[in-house]
């Protein structure tokens, strides 16, 4: 069984309310869930009244939820609500889909994070000309010396941390670190960047549309409470659609938040040019993965996704971060640091040199993403511009 297999297995047997959609838009979905914009809510309801068992207004922001009798085909009830598989969308109806973190899980060599030497920590120079904010929503974060004086980890609350396997000799579960690897990742490239946390992906790896949209919420809420701005937003998380098309009800969250931060996410790792979401969106900046070369020059890693909807592509095979200080997997013990592959990698390095050039020159996000990612750079067809990193 492949790893792809292992983890689809795994995820619907610890997951019971999750039902896999077979076919050539193959996807996850929450079972007997259609979520709706709550402008469209009244008629989708109307509609679909003879399937709707419970309705939630305000499951998240602008959302409502429409819990559908035992056994109702989400999916086909989409299709048959926007008048067809084909047709234009008249109401922004949809089902909950389920996203997943983007390390590879795939078969191969790169699947699993293994146990690093002691890094040395990165070291912020003089502040730059300004702050940066990098929001992250990801598994959250976990204790480390590069984090423990640093004044955003000390704002972080018990739920922004990451949910561990309290069993010390037990096996972590496949994401578990995730969120602790990628702050790192950013601290490497932007050692003086301020990070914010929102924990909406489970230590599976696992989340859905509503907790996604609850998670930017609250991310944002947080941010204006203490007078700031979010600058980045890092996604590294992602699903296919049931349909091929951008969810409704995420497309939305999206748009508003990228009216004030740029948004940066994984492309997947399924090595495929299939639309990633929400990496494929026009608001977001979407990152693929590089190995190197037999020839020492970057090359497209062989498990992510690309295609004409990726903008940029940073390193992502092997590279080396932050990680638990306890826990074990695979039979490896970890002390702190690790490498670990996939798209979910790529795209903080890419988050964190754009917040490095806007730290040092003083630059608006949007110029600092323009300049990192000049149409005039080192481009790869389908990759987009190659953003090296700067630790090793």
């Amino acid at each position: 069984m492949t790893d792809h297999a292992a983890w689809l297995a795994r995820i619907l047997e610890t997951h019971p309310d999750v039902v896999h959609v077979d076919g050539a838009t193959e996807t996850l979905i929450k079972r007997d869930e259609l979520l709706v914009l709550d402008t469209h809510a009244d008629a989708v309801h109307d509609k679909a009244r003879r399937w709707v068992d419970s309705r939630e207004d305000s499951a998240a922001p602008g959302v409502t939820r429409l819990r559908l009798v035992a056994g109702t085909d989400a999916a086909d009830l989409t299709h048959t609500l926007r008048g067809g598989a084909k047709a234009h969308r008249r109401w922004s109806v949809t089902p909950n889909h389920v996203l997943s973190g983007a390390p590879t899980w795939t078969g191969g060599p790169y699947g699993h994070p293994t146990p690093q030497a002691e890094m040395t920590q990165p070291v912020a120079g003089d502040g730059g000309a300004q702050q940066v904010t990098i929001g992250i929503l990801d598994t959250g974060i976990d204790q480390h010396p590069w984090f423990e004086d640093k004044p955003w980890y000390l704002a972080c609350t018990e739920d922004q941390h990451e949910a561990l396997n309290p069993a010390v000799d037990a096996d972590l579960e496949s994401e578990s670190g995730h969120g602790t690897f990628i702050a790192g990742l950013i601290m490497q490239e932007a050692p003086g960047a301020y990070l914010r946390f929102e924990r909406v992906l489970s230590p599976a790896g696992v989340t859905d549309e509503v907790e996604l949209l609850n998670g930017l919420d609250r991310i944002e809420q947080r941010v204006r409470a203490g007078g700031g701005n979010l600058d980045i937003l890092n996604l590294s998380l992602g699903c296919y659609t049931f349909d091929d098309r951008p969810s409704p009800v995420v497309t939305k969250a999206i748009a508003q938040v990228a009216r004030r931060t740029l948004v940066v996410a994984a492309a997947g790792n399924f090595d495929s040019d299939r639309p990633y979401w929400p990496a494929a969106l026009k608001d977001v900046v979407a990152v693929a993965a590089l190995a190197d070369g037999a020839d020492g020059e970057p090359e497209r890693a062989s498990f992510s996704n690309y295609g004409w909807w990726v903008d940029a592509a940073a390193p992502g095979v092997r590279i080396k971060s932050t990680f638990l200080t306890h826990g074990q997997e695979d039979g490896k013990e970890f002390h702190g640091y690790a490498k670990w592959s996939g798209t979910s990698f790529a795209a903080p390095v890419v988050a964190g040199r754009i917040a490095a050039l806007m730290s040092a020159k003083a630059l608006p996000v949007r110029y600092a993403a323009m300049e990192l990612l000049d149409p005039a750079g080192v481009r790869i067809p389908d990759l987009g511009v190659v953003v090296p990193a700067v630790f090793v």
